[in-house]
């Protein structure tokens, strides 16, 4: 029954299509130090100061347990990493250059060599920096395409491609591979040849589907190299190709319209700095999927220090931040965002929406109104201010916001589903039902299979004891599309045990918090469900657990009240006791971060029914579509999509992880 929380801002952020942690964060106080007069308390404040995430204290320990061992390279490495984690480069360079002969950090040192020379315009000695003693796949797809970068710096455009074209390696390195072969043929005026190698990058949508990111990429360079030539229609044609790929992209939507316009466009890669820049970009978008994000920090870092005002690279190294529960970090990097970028507009929301997390409402809300007068279309500018006055329980205010994106929808489409969504939670929680019921209509009209519209409606109607068998079935299908999510998944625990199904409740329970554990609210749940099945001993258990984790003051005094008496006995048929406040469930973004359509709020058409074959056979994923959809659409029943998950393992038992072009094996 999860359906308003501390995520609230986070579950809006991510609807919209915008970045941001999911809970409120303190910006780090001081960089200063403790004095500390021995290696060993330096460098175990160091480590814990890296584990907190305050880098610039870690940096501090660092250099105070080198002043007690000034040759200690494990000291020397840790530094190293961490100043360039921290982006202070060139403070880094010294010690990689002590560094560069040590076989177990020289894939980083060498690196960071490398980067220096290159953005000096020594070609020839990054060629021979970018020489690895051992390397992994990974690694030398790296090194392999900045070195090509480095010869097409000398002059050597011919050698670069060849050197490219000649790289051994992985099936995964194809995408990358001819995207930089078109990039450096296009940067060295060779155009005929880049657009062949162009039309090849865009061709392979299965390999985007594993990196979309880096495709996407592949098309704004392409586009914007057609226009700069002033090829206007050709560039268009692209931009409707990655369109049908993952819409709603902002950098594309921008780019369209300058084309339109008629404004001039420069190219995305313009010098070899830039390409270099660009595979540490790409390969950090690839790997940003969850629990990686140091090692992402590090090559986005490496990517700035070659092109300092890369907006995507500080787009990204931001949403990191956030991960990293460092929010003021984040909105120092969007503020970084250059003023003529066209990701500045989505720097400044998600700016907004960090200020808030911050608590920083008033600054946050200023700064939103601000966005929204200046493009009062934009329909991402509502849903942030909306969400800043709901995370704060202004509902009024954020009715009202909402209210009046309604009337600047001429005619709404299915990118248009949240902002109804979003609308009729503000009612709901104003308990103005009459109000809210028809904007959740109105969002299912526009995307009929969105897991939280189902779940919230759903749930809304058991709770009311009205349309029970819809909103159960409602409620159900929200957890096959979303069987990850703990929290849909307590939604309809709860909704058995509203309904006195105290068995199944359990089950669902059981499951949700094993799904999220850290919830307070899931392991109050699961108490009531034991305590009604029977299960005292259990459900005194679950409910000291969840007081143990500081839970909100009126479930913490709720479950402090069962804990001293239990729930009173039940009367007659009721299933239950009295409803437990709503709330929303927090949204985390899936994999990967830009192309996935519900990200966006936009679905394309879904693609025709496929034939059912007698044996599994081959389905390519269209945009918009879930397993769901497609176990519905190719098996006639889309709670099947288990059989087409347990057929792929690469989706590690999670339905959320498809994208478009990706190659899935169904019965």
């Amino acid at each position: 029954m999860r359906r308003m929380s501390v995520g609230w801002l986070a579950s809006v952020s991510a609807l919209a299509g915008l970045m941001v942690i999911g809970q409120p964060v303190l910006a780090k106080q001081t960089n200063e130090t403790v004095n500390i007069n021995s290696l060993s308390g330096a460098y175990l404040a160091a480590r814990v100061a890296e584990v907190d995430n305050d880098l610039d204290s870690a940096i501090a320990y660092y250099k105070r347990a080198l002043a007690f061992d000034t040759e200690n390279s494990d000291l020397q490495q840790s530094l190293m990493l961490a100043l360039i984690a921290q982006g202070r480069f060139d403070e880094s360079l010294p010690y990689a250059e002590k560094l560069k002969a040590v076989p177990d950090i020289e894939r980083f040192s060498r690196l960071a060599l490398a980067a220096d020379a290159i953005r000096k315009g020594d070609y020839k000695s990054s060629e021979n920096l970018l020489k690895l003693t051992v390397e992994s796949d990974l690694d030398r797809l790296i090194t392999s395409v900045m070195t090509a970068w480095s010869k097409a710096g000398a002059g050597d455009t011919k050698g670069a491609i060849s050197y490219l074209e000649k790289l051994q390696g992985p099936e995964w390195y194809s995408l990358f591979t001819t995207y930089h072969r078109a990039l450096i043929a296009d940067v060295a005026g060779k155009t005929q040849e880049a657009d062949k190698i162009y039309a090849a990058t865009l061709e392979n949508v299965a390999a985007g589907g594993a990196a979309p990111e880096t495709w996407l990429r592949a098309a704004e360079a392409y586009a914007s190299s057609l226009a700069h030539r002033g090829e206007k229609k050709k560039a268009l044609a692209v931009l409707d190709k990655a369109n049908s790929f993952a819409s709603g992209r902002v950098a594309l939507t921008v780019l369209r319209q300058k084309i339109e316009k008629g404004e001039p466009v420069s190219q995305l890669i313009a010098t070899p700095a830039d390409g270099a820049s660009e595979i540490l970009l790409d390969l950090a978008a690839a790997l940003n999927r969850g629990g990686g994000e140091p090692f992402v920090r590090l090559y986005l870092q490496y990517a700035l220090a070659l092109r300092h005002d890369s907006d995507a690279a500080l787009m990204q190294l931001a949403a990191v931040a956030e991960q990293q529960e460092n929010g003021q970090e984040a909105i120092d990097l969007y503020r970084r965002v250059p003023a003529d970028s066209p990701l500045k507009r989505s720097a400044e929301l998600q700016l907004g929406l960090n200020l808030a997390d911050l608590k920083q409402h008033d600054e946050a809300i200023t700064l939103l109104k601000s966005l929204l007068e200046q493009a009062p279309d934009d329909m991402r500018a509502y849903l942030a201010l909306g969400g800043v006055y709901a995370s704060t329980e202004n509902f009024r205010a954020a009715a009202e916001v909402y209210d009046k994106a309604v009337e600047r929808l001429k005619k709404p489409e299915k990118s248009d589903w949240n902002i109804f969504y979003q609308r009729g939670i503000a009612y709901e929680r104003l308990k103005e039902w009459p109000k809210a019921e028809p904007n959740f209509r109105e969002a299912l009209k526009l995307m009929p299979d969105q897991p939280q519209v189902l779940n919230y409606l759903g749930y809304s109607w058991v709770d009311m004891n009205t349309n029970l068998d819809e909103g159960l079935a409602m409620i159900r299908k929200a957890v096959d599309l979303r069987p990850s999510d703990g929290y849909i998944v307590d939604s309809l625990g709860w909704a058995y045990y509203r309904l006195g199904r105290f068995d199944e409740a359990v089950t669902e329970l059981e499951r949700a918090v094993s799904l999220k554990p850290e919830d307070p609210v899931l392991n109050d749940h699961l108490g009531d469900a034991y305590w009604r099945a029977g299960r005292k001993l259990e459900a005194t258990f679950q409910w000291s657990h969840a007081r143990d984790m500081k839970p909100e003051p009126d479930v913490l005094a709720s479950v402090q009240k069962k804990l001293s008496e239990g729930l009173p006995p039940l009367e007659g048929k009721a299933a239950a006791q009295a409803p437990v406040k709503p709330v929303e469930p927090e949204v985390k973004p899936e994999e990967p971060a830009e192309p996935q359509p519900e990200k966006k709020g936009e679905h394309p058409d879904l693609a025709p029914v496929q034939k059912i074959s007698a044996k599994p056979a081959a389905y390519t994923v269209q945009p918009g579509q879930s397993l769901w959809s497609i176990a519905n659409e190719v098996l006639g029943n889309g709670d099947r999509y288990q059989e087409i998950l347990n057929l792929n393992p690469q989706l590690h038992g999670d339905p959320g992880r498809i994208v478009p072009g990706q190659e899935l094996i169904i019965p």
